[in-house]
């Protein structure tokens, strides 16, 4: 376990097979992104993506079978295996969040739906609708709220 950005560069000097664990959300940022430009373009490595990889992200492209991730202002060839493991996911799925809405004694005045993707929200927002009857909103860009009535 590394727990200084020094120690863990100190990782991409390792020659011999090793396990590489980060928790650096989708390949977006952070100290993940310096262990796939150095092992990446190795075709005996595998990156395993174990939860959801959103859209226009590194993590997706990937999924997705990008040839190529830029990294750092550099085109980094993908010749490592990618793995796709969806049981991992650290984010509560469509059936979880509705047993968690269900648990309300009183409702919401207002649900506000944030995270995710449009189609994914749209249908989210329907059953949250169809099922509770919940006032629900998916707020556009910089969309404001006042919250305080």
């Amino acid at each position: 376990m590394t727990r200084s950005v020094e120690d863990s560069k100190r990782i991409n000097d390792v020659v011999s097979p090793c396990i590489i664990i980060s928790a650096s959300g989708m390949a977006t940022g952070g100290r993940i992104l310096h262990h796939l430009a150095r092992r990446l373009p190795d075709a005996r490595s595998a990156v395993l993506l174990v939860g959801y990889e959103a859209e226009g992200t590194g993590g997706r492209a990937l999924e997705d079978g990008a040839q190529y991730l830029r990294i750092h202002g550099e085109e980094v060839p993908v010749r490592a295996e990618i793995v796709k493991i969806d049981q991992l996911s650290a984010h509560a799925g469509r059936s979880e969040l509705l047993r968690w809405l269900s648990g309300f004694s009183v409702p919401p005045r207002q649900t506000f739906l944030v995270h995710g993707e449009a189609n994914a929200l749209e249908s989210f927002e329907g059953a949250v609708t169809n099922r509770f009857h919940w006032p629900v909103t998916i707020p556009a860009y910089l969309q404001s709220f006042d919250l305080s009535a």
